[in-house]
């Protein structure tokens, strides 16, 4: 069995591969590890081995990493990337660094005024359903500007870019479709919010099977789950 220190030195080659292939700095591509249903002691090894942001999908799963792993906390990232009910909306609000997986505006005003004066900014990525599929949660690219305008506004959060979760596609010219359309969309919000898109610089997009063609249409965060810890 491939260990996940193992595992994690070939990703690393992958992007610096796909990066030098795209004609882009080694360092614009950070890697998100995903670690969803792997226990702390997995986050440990990886940890172990540089890597410190890691992106977790259940709210419940990822508290109980983060308490066991409490003696980390300032050198760990945090980004929750799965969907938040309303209802759940103030441990993601109180623990994590990052959320990728906004997609109303209700969410982001929860999170805004749950977020602990004490702690930076959260920062957000806005979900968009850049595929057009039913199951997909995520914003309608049609929708995206009027949202990013309101929760550009927002006190507590820093509106950072665009995630998307495209339909998995056979070959790299399929796959490259979605992302180019969510750097143009990113692209358009950057020019239509002006001022209030100082920090609007993340693209996250691309996954295990993927994340060539993602890092070729400018993604800077890539978030890989299997090809680090192994199938589920």
């Amino acid at each position: 069995m491939v260990s996940i220190p193992t595992r994690l030195e070939q990703t690393r080659a992958r992007i610096a591969a796909a990066c030098q292939t795209a004609q882009r700095p080694a360092g614009s591509v950070q890697l998100l590890a995903v670690s969803k249903t792997f226990g702390a002691d997995a986050v440990q090894q990886a940890y172990d081995a540089g890597q410190r942001a890691f992106g977790e999908n259940y709210i419940q799963e990822a508290l109980a990493k983060i308490e066991a792993l409490a003696a980390l906390r300032t050198q760990l990232q945090w980004h929750l990337i799965g969907p938040i009910q309303s209802n759940k909306s103030r441990p993601v609000a109180e623990n994590f660094d990052w959320v990728h997986s906004v997609d109303r505006l209700k969410i982001a005003q929860r999170l805004s005024d749950q977020r602990p004066p004490q702690l930076p900014p959260l920062q957000v990525c806005l979900q968009v359903n850049i595929s057009g599929e039913a199951s997909k949660s995520g914003l309608q690219p049609a929708e995206v500007l009027e949202v990013a305008r309101q929760v550009a506004a927002l006190p507590r959060l820093v509106l950072r870019g665009l995630m998307a979760i495209p339909e998995p596609a056979a070959d790299e010219a399929a796959q490259r479709a979605p992302h180019r359309a969510l750097r143009e969309l990113l692209a358009r919000l950057r020019t239509e919010l002006g001022a209030q898109a100082a920090q609007l610089d993340t693209l996250s997009m691309g996954m295990s099977a993927d994340l060539e063609a993602a890092i070729a249409e400018g993604a800077t965060i890539v978030r890989v789950g299997t090809a680090i810890f192994g199938s589920r």
